[in-house]
C-alpha cells in the first residue's frame, strides 16, 4: 500500500512539472468538472453522508455540503482571470528605471486530509483553492466515514484523470504515511493533537501546511443583545451537523444576572429550531455518543444544573466547574456550558486566558465594544450577531491562529495560499545599476541615506 501511494505521488508530481502553469482555461475546466461532480450526484452524496452518520438531516447535507463546493467552485471561475494576474509592486526612486512585480505560480502537488463531520465539502473545498492556483492534488479521505471515502474514490476518477486528482483511501498507518510524503503544501483539517503529529511529520520534508483544528469557540452575550435573537443564532450553530462542527459555539459567556433569562431564551430556541429529533443529526458514531453522554453524566454528577430536551438536541450545562471534561476539551457534540460572568470585560479576560478559538462569537451591536474586541482578542474569525455564517463567505479567509490552527484558505486567499508569490525583478538594458558596483563612492552612501 505504501508503495502503491509514493508511485501515486510520483505520477502526480511528474504531472506537475510537466504543467507547471496550467493556463486559465485549464484551471476552470477543473473547477468546472469539481462542480459537476457535486452537482449531478446529490442524491448519491446524500446517501453516503447518511450511511456514515446513520442520521444526518438531508437539507444540512445540502447547505454546508453540496452547495458549498458549488459556490466555492463559481466564486473561484468567475474571479480566477483576476487572480492569476501579476500584480505590480512599488520601485524604490534609487533603482529606477527597472520594475518589479509579483506572479503568482503553481506550488505543485497539494495533499489534503479531510475530517469527517463534513465529508464532502472539507475535502473538496481545499481543492477547489489548490486547482484555482494551478496545482494537482492527492486527497485523503477520513477513514470514519467509509461510504463517503468510498464515493469519492468511485467518483473522481470519472471526472479526472489521476494526474489531476487522486483519492487515497484508508486508516491510521495510510494517514501517517501520507502526512510523510514530500507534498509542496499540506492541508490538514482535524484535532489539534493530530494536526500536531500532521505538522511534525510534514517539518521532515519542509513541507509547507494549512493546519484548520478546533479548539473552544467561545459566544459573548453583551449586555445591549438582545437575548432571543442571540440565542436562536447560537442554537442554529451549535445544532447544525449535531455539533460536530469545528466552529460551532462551545460555550457561552453572560452576566450572570441574565443567565437565567437566557437559558429560557436557549430553550425556547432548541424548541422551535429541533422539534422532531427524527430530523436531527446523530453522532458519526457510538463512541462520540458515549463521550457526549459522559459529560453530561459528569456534570450531573457534579451537581450542575442540566437541562436536556431530547437525545440529539443540544443540552445546557449551567456553570459547570472547570475543572469537568466539558470545559477542558472541545465538546464537538450536543453539550452546551452556559457560563455566568460578572461583565463584558470579565468575559473577554477569560476567553484571553485560553487558547486561541477558530472563530469567536460576540452579540453586540455597540461600535465601541466591537472596536474593544476586535483589538483586544485573538481567533481565526470575529462575528458579531451571528454564528456559522462567516464559513459561507467566499472572499473571508477561513483559518485558525495558535492552537486553533496556521494558514487560511477560500477564495483569493486560499488561491494565494496554494500558490508561490513569486517575486519577479526586471532590469531594463539601459539603467544605472553600474553605479552601485565597486569601487564604492562616497556619494553612493549619501544616496543611500547612510553617509
Amino acid at each position: 500500500m505504501t508503495r502503491d501511494i509514493m508511485e501515486d505521488f510520483q505520477t502526480q508530481r511528474q504531472a506537475a512539472s510537466q504543467m507547471p502553469y496550467p493556463t486559465l482555461k485549464v484551471r476552470r475546466d477543473r473547477l468546472a468538472r469539481l462542480a459537476r461532480m457535486t452537482q449531478h450526484h446529490q442524491l448519491e452524496i446524500i446517501r453516503a453522508i447518511q450511511t456514515d452518520f446513520g442520521q444526518r438531516s438531508d437539507v444540512e447535507i445540502r447547505m454546508a455540503e453540496i452547495s458549498a463546493v458549488i459556490h466555492a467552485t463559481r466564486h473561484a471561475r468567475l474571479h480566477l482571470w483576476h487572480w492569476m494576474r501579476p500584480l505590480s509592486a512599488t520601485m524604490p526612486l534609487r533603482l529606477l528605471p527597472a520594475r518589479a512585480r509579483i506572479t503568482p505560480q503553481p506550488l505543485g502537488v497539494v495533499g489534503v486530509m479531510s475530517p469527517w463531520n463534513y465529508p464532502w465539502s472539507l475535502a473538496l473545498m481545499p481543492t477547489v483553492d489548490a486547482f484555482a492556483a494551478g496545482n494537482v492534488v492527492m486527497l485523503k479521505p477520513s477513514e470514519h466515514c467509509p461510504a463517503t471515502s468510498a464515493l469519492l474514490k468511485r467518483l473522481v476518477p470519472q471526472y479526472f484523470t489521476p494526474e489531476e486528482l487522486h483519492v487515497v483511501e484508508g486508516g491510521i498507518e495510510v494517514a501517517q504515511h501520507f502526512s510523510h510524503l514530500p507534498f509542496d503544501h499540506l492541508v490538514f483539517t482535524g484535532s489539534t493533537a493530530v494536526g500536531r503529529q500532521v505538522a511534525q511529520a510534514a517539518a521532515a520534508n519542509l513541507t509547507p501546511t494549512t493546519l484548520e483544528l478546533g479548539g473552544k469557540t467561545p459566544a459573548i452575550i453583551a449586555e445591549d443583545a438582545d437575548l432571543d435573537e442571540a440565542a436562536a443564532a447560537i442554537i442554529f450553530g451549535k445544532a447544525m451537523n449535531g455539533g460536530q462542527t469545528c466552529i460551532a459555539p462551545d460555550y457561552v459567556l453572560v452576566e450572570s444576572r441574565r443567565i437565567s433569562d437566557l437559558v429560557k431564551a436557549l430553550s425556547h430556541a432548541i424548541e422551535q429550531q429541533r422539534p422532531d429529533e427524527k430530523a436531527a443529526t446523530q453522532p458519526i458514531n457510538a463512541i462520540h455518543q458515549q463521550r457526549q453522554e459522559a459529560m453530561l453524566a459528569e456534570a450531573a454528577d457534579h451537581s450542575c444544573r442540566v437541562i436536556d430536551q431530547g437525545s440529539h438536541a443540544p443540552a445546557l450545562i449551567i456553570d459547570p466547574h472547570q475543572d469537568l471534561q466539558v470545559m477542558r476539551e472541545e465538546i464537538f457534540g450536543r453539550c452546551l456550558p452556559v457560563i455566568g460572568v460578572s461583565d463584558v470585560q470579565a468575559a473577554i479576560d477569560y476567553v484571553n486566558a485560553r487558547p486561541h478559538p477558530l472563530a469567536l462569537y460576540a452579540f453586540t451591536y455597540d461600535k465601541r465594544l466591537q472596536q474593544q474586541l476586535l483589538h483586544e482578542t485573538h481567533s481565526g474569525a470575529l462575528v458579531f450577531n451571528a454564528t456559522l455564517l462567516h464559513h459561507a463567505v467566499p472572499s473571508l479567509p477561513f483559518g485558525g491562529v495558535g492552537e486553533s490552527g496556521m494558514g487560511a484558505y477560500h477564495g483569493r486567499h486560499g488561491f494565494e495560499r496554494f500558490s508561490h508569490m513569486r517575486g519577479v525583478f526586471l532590469q531594463p538594458k539601459r539603467n544605472l545599476s553600474h553605479l552601485l558596483y565597486p569601487p564604492y563612492r562616497r556619494w553612493l552612501m549619501k544616496l543611500l541615506g547612510v553617509g
